[in-house]
C-alpha cells in the first residue's frame, strides 16, 4: 500500500537576529504555535543558542550571516536594535520580509531621527537639540532653564549612554568627551515626572493593532526592575491615551511586531514619550502569565500577518521583577534556589535566562499574580531577591518554618 503524500504546509520559520532572552523566550512562544524560530547568535553559549535547534553562528553586522539568517524564512526580525539598516535594506532589495522594515527600525536605533519624527508628527517629546560643538551646550541651557540630559544619539540601553548631568559645567564635560571620540550626541531637557510608563502595542502588516494595559516601570541604575500591570492609580482618560499613542506611533513608523513606548508621567499628568523600542520588551514580560496573549505570541503572530491575539489581563494586578546578579553571587546553586522559592511562593512564576551570573546583570524575571497592588509588589520583589542572593528580604528562616505563604 503506497504511502499518502504529506500535504500540509511546512512549518512556518521566523529568522531573529540576536541570541538573547527575548530570542530565548520567542522560541518558547514559536514552539506553541508549531513554528520554528531560527536564531542568529554570536555564540553558542547565548540563552536562545542553548534551546534552539536552529541556530546560525554569527554577527549582525555580517551581511553573509544574515542572508544565512534569512535563507528560507517567512520572515526576518530582531532580538535587539543594532542591525545596520543599510544591510537590511540590501536584504529587502533580495525579496526578505524585514520587519519591522528598516525605515521602521531607525527610530529605535537613531534617538535624533526618532525625536525629530516624533515631534513632525505631533507627539509629545521632550525639548531637544542635536550637539555639534560644546558651545552648543551653553545655547541649550538657556532656552530649558533647567537640568539637561546627554544622550548617545545611537546606541545605550538600561542606562547606558544617558548621563543626567549635575551642571552646566558637567554638561559641557560630558559632552567634550563624547564629541572628542567621534560619538554624535544630542541634548534634552530633564522633565519633571511622576513616574515612568510603557504603552506595549503591537501592529501586523496590514494595520491591525493591538494594545496591552499600560504599566508603570519601576528603574534603579538607569535598569528596569520591577514593572507593575496596570499600572496603579493611572486615570482611565491617561491610559487611554498612552494607548492610543502607542498605536499611533506604531502605525505612523510603519512598526509590524511589538513595540514598546517608554513614556514618562510628567508632574502635571502629561505624557512625554521617552524611548521606543521594535521588539518584545522588558515592559511587557508580564505578559508571559499576566495577560491572554503574551509579547513573544504577539511579536510572532504579527510578523507572519496572523489575526492578533487577545490582549486582556488575567488578573487585577501582575508585577513582573527582574532577577538581578548579585555583587558576589550566592554558592547556592539556582536550582536549589528556586527549589526554595516555590517552597514559599508556589504560585510564582520563575523564568530564567541560562546566564552566567554577573553584577547587576539580568539573568531571569518573576511573575507574580493577585489583587492587590502593594501586596503583589512585595511577593514578586522578595522573589526576584531570593534568586539573586539567596536571602529573604524579610529575613524568613525555611529551615525553621516550613509553611508557604
Amino acid at each position: 500500500m503506497s504511502a499518502v503524500p504529506n500535504t500540509s504546509a511546512p512549518t512556518p520559520v521566523v529568522a531573529m537576529v540576536g541570541g538573547g532572552q527575548l530570542a530565548r523566550m520567542t522560541h518558547q512562544a514559536a514552539i506553541a504555535l508549531g513554528q520554528s524560530l531560527r536564531v542568529l547568535a554570536v555564540s553558542p553559549a547565548d540563552p536562545a543558542a542553548q534551546v534552539s535547534p536552529d541556530v546560525v553562528i554569527g554577527s549582525h553586522t555580517d551581511l553573509d550571516a544574515l542572508r544565512r539568517a534569512a535563507a528560507g524564512a517567512n520572515a526576518l526580525t530582531f532580538d535587539h536594535e543594532h542591525v545596520p539598516t543599510d544591510l537590511l535594506h540590501i536584504l529587502v532589495g533580495e525579496g526578505v520580509a524585514v520587519l519591522p522594515p528598516p525605515e521602521a527600525l531607525v527610530h529605535a536605533q537613531d534617538k535624533l531621527v526618532m525625536r525629530q519624527r516624533l515631534a513632525e508628527i505631533g507627539v509629545p517629546v521632550p525639548r531637544f537639540t542635536a550637539v555639534r560643538t560644546v558651545d552648543d551646550v551653553d545655547a541649550f541651557a538657556a532656552l530649558v532653564g533647567g537640568a539637561v540630559v546627554v544622550k548617545t544619539v545611537r546606541g545605550g540601553y538600561d542606562g547606558r549612554g544617558v548621563v543626567l548631568a549635575r551642571d552646566l559645567a558637567h554638561t559641557r564635560e560630558v559632552v567634550a568627551g563624547y564629541l572628542a571620540e567621534g560619538v554624535p550626541v544630542l541634548l534634552e531637557e530633564r522633565v519633571s515626572m511622576r513616574r515612568e510608563l510603557a504603552a506595549l502595542v503591537a501592529r501586523s502588516p496590514f494595520g491591525q493593532g493591538a494594545a496591552w494595559p499600560v504599566v508603570e516601570t519601576v528603574q534603579r541604575d538607569g535598569i528596569c526592575v520591577t514593572v507593575l500591570a496596570p499600572a496603579p492609580g493611572l486615570s482611565e482618560e491617561l491610559a487611554a491615551q498612552a494607548e492610543e499613542l502607542g498605536l499611533r506611533i506604531a502605525d505612523e513608523l510603519g512598526v509590524v511586531g511589538v513595540l514598546a513606548v517608554e513614556l514618562f508621567e510628567t508632574s502635571e499628568g502629561l505624557l512625554i514619550v521617552n524611548e521606543l523600542a521594535m521588539r518584545p520588551h522588558n515592559s511587557g514580560h508580564w505578559t508571559m502569565n499576566g495577560a491572554v496573549t503574551s509579547q513573544f505570541e504577539q511579536h510572532l503572530r504579527a510578523v507572519l500577518d496572523y489575526p492578533l491575539g487577545d490582549t486582556r489581563p488575567l488578573a487585577p494586578v501582575t508585577v513582573m521583577a527582574n532577577v538581578l546578579g548579585a555583587a558576589e553571587p550566592p554558592s547556592m546553586s539556582m536550582d536549589e534556589r528556586v527549589h526554595h522559592l516555590f517552597g514559599r511562593i508556589p504560585d510564582a512564576h520563575v523564568h530564567l535566562y541560562g546566564k552566567q551570573e554577573r553584577p547587576g546583570r539580568k539573568i531571569g524575571h518573576v511573575n507574580v499574580l493577585g489583587d492587590s497592588p502593594e501586596v503583589v509588589r512585595e511577593r514578586a520583589e522578595r522573589a526576584a531577591r531570593w534568586l539573586s542572593h539567596a536571602e529573604w528580604s524579610d529575613g524568613w528562616d525555611g529551615h525553621a518554618v516550613g509553611d508557604s505563604e
